[in-house]
Order: structure tokens, then C-alpha cells, then sequence
């Protein structure tokens, strides 16, 4: 028997991407992305800025497959929900690291 690669997708690949958002997503990734790839294609500089876009779109991906995602979002909108203040969650990952 044979060793065969193991082939996995990339998860910043448009495809995959779109593949993962929610359909209430994919419109909008379309939009930014057709304009950040028409950017990067007339201006070499700008690509890493599509692959920036990739990146923060395939964690959207992620999250907005997590249960509560937008109920999350709609309560820090509105000023309710749970929530850690920012520096005590800094101090929390601070006193985390040094440990």
C-alpha cells in the first residue's frame, strides 16, 4: 500500500469560503471580493490587501456557522447580552500568559 497525500482545501480559498458562508453572507463576500480581486488586478499592490480580505472572510466563515452568532451580534448592537470589558479581559489573558 501506497502513502497518498492528504489533500485539504484551503480555507482561504474564495471557493471555500463561499462554499461555507451562510446565504445571508455570500452576497456581500462577493461584492468586497470581486472588487478587492479587481483592485489587486490592476494594481500589484493591492493584493495583499484581497488576501486580507480572504482571511477575515474565512473567519466569518467560522463564526457565523457558530449557534448564536447573530444573536450575539444583535445584543452587542443593542447594548445587551453578556459581556467582558475590554481591560478586564486583557487583564484576564494577561495574568493567563504569565502563568
Amino acid at each position: 500500500m501506497s502513502a497518498q497525500p492528504v489533500h485539504q482545501e484551503d480555507p482561504e480559498d474564495p471557493n471555500e469560503i463561499l462554499r461555507g458562508l451562510p446565504k445571508r453572507e455570500r452576497e456581500e463576500f462577493l461584492r468586497q471580493y470581486r472588487a478587492a480581486a479587481q483592485a489587486a488586478r490592476d494594481d500589484i499592490t493591492q493584493y495583499a490587501a484581497l488576501r486580507r480580505l480572504l482571511h477575515r472572510w474565512s473567519l466569518v466563515a467560522i463564526a457565523a456557522n457558530q449557534p448564536g452568532y447573530y444573536e450575539a451580534i444583535e445584543d452587542a448592537k443593542a447594548g445587551t447580552g453578556s459581556y467582558t470589558p475590554l481591560d478586564k479581559a486583557l487583564a484576564a489573558e494577561r495574568a493567563r500568559r504569565a502563568s
